[in-house]
């Protein structure tokens, strides 16, 4: 996380929106934040243009003539969400972070309602849970499936894994790095790093105004894949030999086994093992085990953690 800058004013709230060809609802969200947060609390508006390929980017560039409290980033290509916010989270200097998206379908009224509890009852975090929506049932649906695994996986009581409006203490954000789709579980990845005070609201869910929804189904299959990838990498990576040992030390037992068995047959009782497909699998699961074994063993050789992922390539700041 790069210094923040220290000349700037005193801000109490950055509020950062990624974005994917929102052109025509950036003038009407920034209007609506301004008339929520003005006055009550001192606020940064950051917008992150993901590989944008409509008027966003010029949209962006109006809203802020003239505002220093309303700024933009412009990725060179679409890097995804998860890129996007940690683009926003590293340019963000606010005391408190809250994330949101561009579609409207967010309501900003709530931010304010989320940092004071947020600050009442001493949270890390406040996700929002869009217990009333107006998406169709191909995603309600999956959505819920989803949140319910993720939420017994991880251990985290939440509903909504998915609701891009939630608000954070800045240094539960300056303290996990986004990349892939890993933006799903901020909650998670809070909570490995000792921020486990996680709390929930209910929070307003409106019709899409304009443009059409960004994701598919495919979403839930790929965030249930970075879950699983989350849940390894963070209990091997630093042991990997704990994890491939253990299976090909398994193995090995078990080909080792069906092995001494045959052997016994053949020495003791003189039975024919070559055409026994007994044999077969004990000699490949010695094989199977050796190998993998030897892959544990390699992963311990490597490098432990690599910690530079790849960074979106900011094409311009306005």
């Amino acid at each position: 996380m790069p210094e923040k800058d220290s000349n700037r004013s005193h801000i109490e709230l950055s509020v950062i929106v990624p974005l994917l060809n929102e052109d025509e609802s950036i003038s009407e969200l920034a209007k609506k934040v301004h008339e929520v947060l003005s006055g009550k609390h001192t606020y940064e508006l950051i917008f992150v243009d993901d590989g944008s390929t409509d008027d966003s980017w010029r949209e962006i560039k109006k809203v802020t003539e003239g505002k220093e409290h309303i700024s933009g980033i412009r990725l060179q290509r679409n890097y995804g969400k998860s890129s996007a916010l940690q683009a926003g989270f590293e340019k963000a200097v606010g005391d408190y972070i809250a994330t949101m998206d561009a579609d409207l379908q967010d309501d900003p009224n709530e931010l304010p309602l989320m940092l004071q509890q947020l600050k009442e009852e001493n949270l890390h975090l406040v996700s929002g849970w869009k217990k009333e929506r107006h998406d169709p049932i191909s995603k309600t649906i999956p959505s819920r499936f989803f949140n319910k695994v993720t939420s017994l996986v991880t251990g985290i009581n939440l509903n909504d894994f998915n609701c891009g409006l939630k608000v954070y203490r800045a240094d539960v954000i300056e303290n996990i790095y986004l990349y892939g789709e890993l933006h799903r579980y901020i909650p998670f990845l809070a909570k490995l790093e000792g921020y486990d005070r996680i709390g929930e609201k209910v929070v307003e869910h409106h019709p899409r105004k304009y443009g059409e929804t960004k994701f598919g189904l495919s979403r839930f299959m790929h965030g249930f894949l970075d879950l699983l990838t989350l849940l390894f990498v963070n209990r091997y990576l630093q042991r990997p030999m704990h994890f491939f040992g253990t299976l090909g030390f398994l193995f090995l037992i078990v080909g080792g086994a069906v092995n001494a068995y045959l052997s016994i047959d053949k020495i003791f009782f003189g039975e024919p093992i070559g055409d026994r497909p007994l044999l077969l699998l004990g000699v490949m699961l010695m094989v199977l085990g050796a190998q993998i074994f030897s892959i544990g063993f390699l992963g311990e050789l490597i490098q432990k953690r690599n910690e530079k992922q790849q960074k979106p390539n900011i094409k311009e700041v306005v």
